[in-house]
């Protein structure tokens, strides 16, 4: 369905905010993950911030998920709504138990988009159960609901995409971590072909595929026990 102005903009809106959230929580975990570990290097480049300013990539941050947004948003068709942020510098030579912290500071981005989808969910679950969502005015009711989906949603496909062993996303330095040395080989493949098998795979609506189960799972659980 094709977008007016009048909804696009409050829409765009609401979705960018809650994009550079999920994009600063995200980057910020990996640096104070880091920094834990012994390595302040992104903390003396000030990423240890939910401040967007420190984490916004022009193109990956602003650019892209616009262009995106208002692009399906006009009936344009299908085009996925990714995002990224600016790389969150680390100096993996300063960590201590560098095997443990490789995989701690690659999950942290992760988890954190999982602690706020976790939070969003029982705001959300807890406003349908008492029914206060119901007593609410039209006027505060859709942003309150625009605004927790999209906190579900977005964090919640964040995680899983970062989990994807493709470089540069974080599950390919978990798989790293843990691939014995006669695997080398594969690794070094994803390390030279992983990004453009990234990029096939979610124009073919691979990634897709994969959150499209959880996300209605999620929802399920959401829903479960509300009167309709």
């Amino acid at each position: 369905m094709q977008l007016s102005p009048e909804q696009l903009i409050p829409q765009l809106v609401i979705y960018m905010v809650v994009l550079l959230l999920a994009i600063s929580a995200h980057e910020a975990a990996h640096a104070w993950m880091s920094y834990k570990f012994g390595d302040d290097t992104a903390r003396l480049l000030g990423r240890i911030t939910l401040n967007p300013i420190a984490h916004t990539d022009p193109i990956g941050t602003l650019f892209i998920p616009i262009a995106g947004f208002i692009f399906g948003a006009m009936g344009g068709g299908v085009f996925p709504l990714i995002g990224w942020g600016k790389p969150t510098p680390v100096n993996p030579l300063r960590w201590r138990n560098k095997d443990v912290a490789n995989v701690m500071v690659s999950i942290a981005g992760i988890l954190a988009n999982l602690l706020i989808a976790i939070i969003a969910f029982v705001i959300f679950k807890f406003l349908l159960m008492s029914g206060m969502i119901r007593l609410m005015a039209d006027s505060t009711q859709e942003p309150v609901i625009m605004i927790l989906e999209n906190l579900l949603i977005m964090n919640i496909s964040l995680a899983v995409f970062n989990l994807l062993p493709f470089p540069p996303l974080d599950g390919s330095k978990v798989l790293s971590t843990f691939l014995p040395a006669s695997m080398q080989g594969m690794l070094d493949f994803l390390e030279q072909y992983g990004y453009w098998l990234l990029i096939l795979l979610i124009y073919l609506g691979f990634f897709r595929a994969i959150i499209r189960p959880i996300l209605e799972w999620v929802y399920y659980l959401l829903l479960l026990g509300v009167e309709r």
